[in-house]
């Protein structure tokens, strides 16, 4: 394809062509090697984005593979820009139609925008953070009632399943006493209810957390420091398991270190 045989795409093809994948709008306009090297560097990007999203989003370093892709965003607009104006200056005319044409295309883009944006949040930081790993831990903790297992990436030992089992024990003979909420025998999830858990840091790479089960008592205050009112306040009775965690070295695969942490489970034990 000669150079004149592709100047005859108008600015608006080249930018949709140059939308769907990188290097594309420069192929229509003639410059294949330009082309190809932006397919080729969309690939690069592409591998080290999915590298560096499988080592790093659940852990300390989760900002890492956001920042990335927003990068890779940024890149994915900027050659499209590019193309386009390239393809303006061939064509050597910058009429309305094909500036509000720019623009809508162009506004695709934020389709992946949000789908990143908002998806990345999703399923990253479940190990960034003491409350990350024992949030894991709370959601999946129901499922021992009924023979399920927990969550098998928040712990480092094999006991974390019996202790987590021996407290959920305890809880179930609160409920059949009629000391938790009147509905906890209805389901597992309603047996943590009257459950709150408590982080006390040790370090900046280990911490303790207190599941402790609470009663609500209704006390008075001062609302707007005016007006009388009453308030319902946990009160701790009694404490079903003590969680050690701790902050491990979480490296790329192949070895790499970025000094992420990963935030594990390591040690338990039920009152």
């Amino acid at each position: 394809m000669t150079s004149g045989q592709a100047g005859s795409a108008g600015p608006s093809a080249v930018l949709r062509r140059a939308l769907l994948a990188w290097g594309l709008g420069d192929v229509a306009l003639g410059r294949r090697w330009a082309g190809i090297a932006w397919l080729v560097a969309e690939i690069l990007a592409v591998a080290a984005l999915v590298y560096l999203f499988t080592g790093l989003a659940d852990t300390t370093g989760y900002l890492i593979p956001f920042l990335a892709g927003v990068l890779f965003l940024t890149a994915w607009a900027a050659q499209a820009a590019l193309a386009y104006q390239a393809a303006l200056r061939e064509e050597s005319a910058r009429d309305l139609v094909a500036s509000r044409s720019a623009a809508a295309g162009m506004a695709w883009l934020t389709v992946p925008l949000l789908l990143w944006g908002t998806g990345f949040w999703l399923v990253s930081g479940t190990a960034s953070s003491p409350a990350a790993a024992l949030d894991r831990f709370e959601t999946s903790w129901p499922a021992l009632a009924s023979g399920g297992s927990l969550d098998p990436g928040i712990e480092t030992y094999g006991g974390f399943s019996a202790s987590a089992r021996t407290a959920l024990g305890t809880l179930q003979r609160l409920c059949a006493q009629g000391s938790l909420s009147s509905d906890c025998s209805t389901s597992a999830r309603n047996l943590l209810r009257d459950v709150r858990i408590a982080v006390v840091p040790a370090d900046a790479d280990e911490a303790t957390a207190s599941v402790t089960v609470v009663s609500f008592e209704r006390r008075p205050s001062r609302f707007l420091g005016i007006f009388s009112a009453t308030e319902l306040v946990p009160v701790p009775r009694q404490t079903l398991l003590t969680i050690h965690l701790r902050a491990l070295p979480a490296p790329l695969p192949g070895g790499l270190q970025l000094g992420a942490r990963r935030w594990r489970i390591v040690g338990a034990a039920a009152a």
